[in-house]
């Protein structure tokens, strides 16, 4: 089969398309024909090892020390099933899916075997393959931190960050749970969240969020920039901040430095702040499939590029102005 492969950590050019043993699927796995897959900042992150101060050793741990010891990125697919384990019962031949592949990665290639009991489901009937593909992480993630956060009803809720793969997934599910949302981000994405739900918008290149007045019972901060002195200006006495950590292998994480500052200053605070990272499972991802169904969230894709432009799509996504997910096909 193809697959995207990368020996070597560095610039974009490092990737490079090769033919490689195709994966026969386990008792318990299906085989899944990929159609679709994204290239995430966890990928850049993997690939370039540009991390946040305080990662570079366990950057190096987890991913490889000298290179890379999975040569092949990519946490999200869409794709076919083409075969299945004999003890597969939830899935059979034909069925089409998405999935999050988490620490295994993988999903830059033709073809990715899958736990039948791991964070795959069945593809929304309405959505197209790259479509599915680009809400497995971001949905199921926000999805975890509202849960985590205890939303409810009628709530303020700020996300900084609001453009992004996650952002935009949590725009839209703050509002489907009936809170009242305000959306941080660039002066180029206003009227992208803005049409996600969001009851106001703030263009964080024009005016500071916390110097203004409104103030908020949840913050779900993305961006992992602004310091605790900062935040709490515009927190409600009892409110939650949820600094954001991507699901386990997704490669992306926010500054350790910021995390551990504004957990310290918060000690004594009436306020909530979590640092959580959410766990995707298959039950989410069937919760994630009703909601993208019924048209309750919609994927935001920005760019789509065929496998053998990915480098291009990795230079895109280095430049930091993606609006939703970047996108690859087959």
């Amino acid at each position: 089969m193809k697959a995207i492969i990368y020996e070597r950590y560095g610039w974009p050019d490092v990737v490079e398309l090769k033919e490689v043993a195709k994966p026969a699927p386990k008792d318990n796995e299906v085989l899944i024909r990929i159609h679709a897959t994204t290239v995430t900042t966890g990928d850049w992150r993997a690939r370039s090892l540009n991390v946040p101060a305080g990662f570079g050793l366990m950057s190096r741990l987890f991913f490889g020390v000298s290179r890379p010891r999975q040569p092949i990125l990519g946490t999200e697919l869409a794709g076919k099933i083409e075969s299945v384990g004999k003890d597969v019962s939830k899935f059979k031949v034909g069925d089409q899916v998405f999935a999050f592949s988490g620490a295994g990665m993988g999903c830059h290639a033709e073809y990715k075997c899958m736990p039948e009991d791991g964070a795959v489901a069945l593809k929304p009937a309405n959505l197209s393959y790259d479509e599915a593909a680009a809400l497995s992480l971001g949905g199921t993630t926000a999805l975890n931190f509202f849960r985590r956060g205890k939303l409810q009803r009628g709530e303020k809720v700020l996300v900084n960050g609001a453009s992004g793969g996650v952002g935009t997934a949590a725009v839209q599910l703050a509002k489907h749970f009936g809170a009242d949302v305000t959306g941080v981000c660039s002066t180029a994405n206003v009227e992208l969240v803005r049409s996600l739900g969001a009851t106001h918008v703030i263009d964080y290149t024009k005016e500071d969020f916390t110097l203004g007045d409104r103030r908020y019972d949840l913050m779900l901060d993305n961006a992992g920039s602004i310091s605790w002195s900062e935040t709490k200006r515009v927190l409600n006495p009892k409110a939650t901040l949820v600094i954001v950590g991507a699901p386990k292998g997704s490669g992306f994480i926010g500054p350790l430095s910021h995390i551990v500052k504004v957990r310290l200053a918060a000690i004594r605070s009436s306020r909530n702040v979590m640092f959580f990272i959410a766990k995707l499972n298959r039950a989410d991802m069937m919760v994630m499939r009703e909601f993208l169904e019924s048209g309750k969230v919609v994927p935001v894709v920005d760019k789509r590029y065929e496998m053998s432009e990915i480098a291009a799509a990795f230079r895109y996504l280095g430049e930091g102005h993606a609006q939703g997910k970047v996108v690859l096909t087959w």
